[in-house]
């Protein structure tokens, strides 16, 4: 009697990133609590909502505004970081009542501190929602305690701070003004850019009440650029300048002079110097990245001109083509500069419909000095405030494109690594929780790691940069996490340091140690290409690395005949691919069945068993990783001969089974 006996496996099949996408994944990733990658978090029992991030001149303190809390932080040593004060700032009980009774939840009827500022050197400026009813205080820098105003009363928060902890702001102190973008209502319905905290011959100003200078905006971030005497700021919006069915979003940047005082009868404690411009984040042949997630700048490098100034931004798009993908556009300056110098559009406000103006132009909408024009000047400007071009980005292309994240914090800054050269290193926090650093190159972004910060996915509402410290900061609800920007000891060997083209880490030949290589000249680098074998012709190849953590292990397995054998390879990188090896020996695809994941599997026959390398080649640089060898397990009972070769065969829902004959 014949008898079909079948042992079937199944095994789980990794995802296959697209490789048009192949550049965006990361070489390596770091999960929570992974020894490779060690981060300083601070949690309090009483500390929650760290919604403001604000770093001291020497960035030796961090300020975070929290849910009813202003607290300072020791980060001065690496590693660490310490409670050093709080203030406690929460609302009566007859605010919180007050809240409640108007419909809100409990849990938001609480204060938020959205704004934290350094007026000078002895005041700081806080502003939170404050149980829907927003306030400001001053604090002492000095003494890190509230102080009086020039007023003595407690300070209004209308028009400085939102309303609802959930909508989105943005603040900056230039020479002890405050510079908001923010809602003025209750209900949301009245979002105003203005300054605040004037003295002397400077009035507050706000944008003027009549419709169109604002849509709905969403306010993302704002920066000063001395050299400009601007600030710029930087939202998504209503784009009412396309007719389209359906609400348009549009990403924007707008500017004001930090000299404006406001037209003498015309535009009276109005901005006369405000201007904006679309943003335009956009691919050849594909619907735009049109909502703005983040954006930061990235100052020009020492001796070169402000105009070479670079902002980051991170955008969605509201597309359904585009939905899940997040894209990295950098604009310059200068670009922005040549916009707002250009042809403006004109608001029919009857009708509030934008045209392309016709008319003769009488000034140059956004120009500083406006505040001394003419009436018919000042209504110019009034009517034509919306540049007619958009900010293309730098080099006319797309930095990054991640089809599988989505991004929402950005930081940035410019490295100088070996001999001099510099990159600009980008840091991304992803919704799921994981900080990708990545470096931009000539041929597009490179991802160097990623790096999990926290559990469940949860809404962040702040990511610094301490260039100095060399750590990313990042507020989340419960605490605050730093994450060191590199981690060259981690790289044991010089292919490993080189690989990484990491602009921070460098192979030093004589110590032979991956180490910092900013500013050196003696290390061995190659961000731009990865050349191991360019740069690494005199280090030791790491299959003699004998004992070292990177050395390829050895193993000794026995199984019995006739059973699937399971090899497992380690991973050298996300972007190294795994292969096996036999001497004088090829691995049939009757036989033996190769994963992405590394696996190899096999039944064990006289004739499969001996010697398996499994190898990693990434950018051209072949190592082993893991050496086998494969022996017979001695059974003490005796087993039926074997009449045929077993063979795997893939059955329904990635299965495999092993099949053989008895009589």
């Amino acid at each position: 009697m014949m008898q079909t006996v079948s042992i079937c496996v199944c095994l789980s099949l990794m995802p296959i990133f697209s490789t048009c996408w192949a550049h965006v994944i990361p070489r390596l990733s770091f999960p929570l609590g992974s020894p490779g990658r060690s981060l300083a978090v601070f949690t309090s029992p009483d500390v929650s909502n760290s919604t403001t991030l604000l770093l001291s001149n020497d960035e030796g303190t961090l300020f975070v505004g929290g849910r009813d809390a202003v607290m300072s932080i020791d980060v001065s040593q690496a590693g660490t970081m310490t409670m050093k004060e709080k203030i406690d700032w929460s609302p009566p009980n007859s605010d919180q009542r007050h809240c409640l009774m108007k419909g809100n939840l409990e849990a938001d009827c609480h204060n938020f501190v959205r704004v934290l500022q350094v007026l000078n050197s002895t005041y700081m400026y806080a502003c939170g929602t404050f149980a829907f009813n927003p306030r400001c205080i001053y604090i002492n820098s000095n003494t890190f305690s509230v102080a009086t105003g020039p007023s003595g009363k407690p300070e209004e928060g209308r028009g400085r701070c939102p309303y609802d902890p959930y909508q989105r702001n943005t603040a900056i102190a230039v020479d002890g003004e405050l510079y908001t973008g923010t809602v003025a209502d209750y209900m949301g319905n009245r979002p105003v850019i203005s300054r605040h905290l004037s003295e002397g011959s400077h009035v507050d100003l706000k944008l003027d009440d009549t419709p169109g200078w604002l849509e709905d905006p969403t306010f993302i971030s704002s920066t000063y650029i001395p050299s400009e005497e601007k600030v710029y700021f930087f939202f998504s919006e209503t784009g009412n300048e396309y007719d389209f069915i359906d609400k348009f979003t549009v990403p924007r940047i707008a500017q004001v002079c930090t000299s404006d005082v406001g037209g003498q009868r015309t535009l009276q404690r109005r901005w006369t110097t405000f201007a904006k411009a679309q943003l335009r984040c956009q691919a050849a042949q594909e619907l735009p990245y049109n909502v703005l997630q983040d954006i930061v700048s990235v100052p020009a490098p020492e001796g070169a001109s402000d105009d070479e100034t670079l902002f980051f931004g991170i955008f969605s798009s509201q597309w359904r083509s585009n939905a899940g993908r997040s894209a990295i556009c950098a604009f310059t300056l200068k670009n922005i500069k040549e916009v707002f110098a250009g042809n403006y559009k004109r608001l029919n406000r009857d009708a509030q419909k934008w045209t392309t103006r016709v008319q003769e132009k009488i000034a140059n909408p956004g120009e500083c000095g406006l505040h001394n024009a003419s009436k018919d000047t000042l209504h110019f400007v009034k009517e034509n405030f919306l540049a007619d071009e958009s900010v293309l980005p730098a080099n006319q292309g797309l930095t990054l494109v991640s089809p599988d994240q989505s991004y929402r914090n950005i930081a940035a800054q410019r490295v100088r690594g070996a001999r001099g050269k510099v990159y600009t290193v980008l840091y991304l926090l992803t919704e799921s929780g994981y900080l990708h650093k990545a470096v931009i190159l000539e041929k597009g972004a490179h991802i160097i790691e990623e790096i999990q910060v926290y559990n469940q996915p949860q809404p962040v509402t702040n990511l610094l940069l301490s260039i100095s410290r060399g750590a990313v900061l990042i507020g989340y609800a419960e605490g605050v996490v730093s994450v060191p920007v590199s981690n060259c000891s981690y790289y044991w060997s010089c292919a490993e340091c080189i690989l990484a083209r990491d602009p921070f880490c460098g192979w030093d030949p004589v110590m032979k140690v991956c180490t910092d290589a900013t500013n050196q000249q003696s290390v061995v680098q190659d961000v731009d290409g990865g050349n191991v074998s360019e740069q690494c012709k005199s280090a030791t190849p790491s299959s003699e690395q004998s004992g070292l953590p990177g050395s390829p292990s050895s193993e000794v397995l026995s199984v019995p005949l006739n059973e699937v054998v399971h090899l497992q390879c380690p991973e050298a990188s996300q972007l190294a691919k795994r292969y096996w090896e036999r001497l004088n020996s090829q691995l049939s695809p009757k036989i033996y069945i190769q994963l992405d994941n590394g696996r190899l599997s096999f039944v064990a026959t006289p004739s499969t068993l001996g010697h398996y390398q499994c190898k990693a080649e990434e950018n051209g640089y072949i190592q082993t990783l893991v050496i086998y060898d494969v022996k017979q397990k001695h059974l003490l009972k005796p087993t039926v001969a074997q009449k045929d070769t077993p063979v795997l065969t893939r059955s329904r829902n990635d299965c495999w089974c092993v099949s053989e004959k008895d009589d």
